[in-house]
């Protein structure tokens, strides 16, 4: 097992960003404007939740058996796509539910401060990933993470 000291381990979250893809980018902008969406109109409805999880069992194992089958074989997924596979249902689900009814044009809010809101927030995440690309973070290590 690889041990990482502590300024590895500081560091890590600032190389992760640093050397993201520009599809991880976009996955990353939608999960801002989901959680300040969720946040901004969240209810504590567990019935909702609880659909929101089993509609994501469901599809998720769905979208799990279709990309891991494949004409050459068995694809290998890592955790963190399988996981993935998971929670894009769940939350594409928790969205529709939260926002009937409240006015949304597709996925934006009818107040203009909450577009607001969640339109900096991702344009902050991505110019932190861009400031962390042109610094030191972004320059391979040599050792595997």
């Amino acid at each position: 097992m690889l041990t990482r000291n502590a300024g590895e381990t500081m560091t890590a979250p600032f190389r992760y960003l640093a050397t993201l893809t520009t599809g991880r980018i976009v996955l990353w902008c939608y999960a801002i404007w989901y959680v300040v969406n969720v946040a901004h109109h969240f209810e504590a409805r567990p019935r909702l939740w609880l659909t929101s999880l089993g509609l994501s069992a469901i599809i998720g194992t769905a979208l799990l058996l279709s990309t891991r089958a494949g004409a050459h074989g068995t694809t290998r997924l890592d955790r963190w796509q399988i996981f993935r596979l998971f929670l894009m249902p769940f939350c594409v689900s928790s969205f529709a539910a939260l926002v009937k009814d409240a006015g949304f044009i597709l996925i934006f809010p009818p107040s203009l401060r909450e577009n607001v809101v969640g339109l900096v927030a991702m344009a902050a995440f991505v110019f932190i990933v861009l400031a962390l690309k042109k610094s030191r973070f972004a320059e391979p290590t040599g050792k595997p993470d």
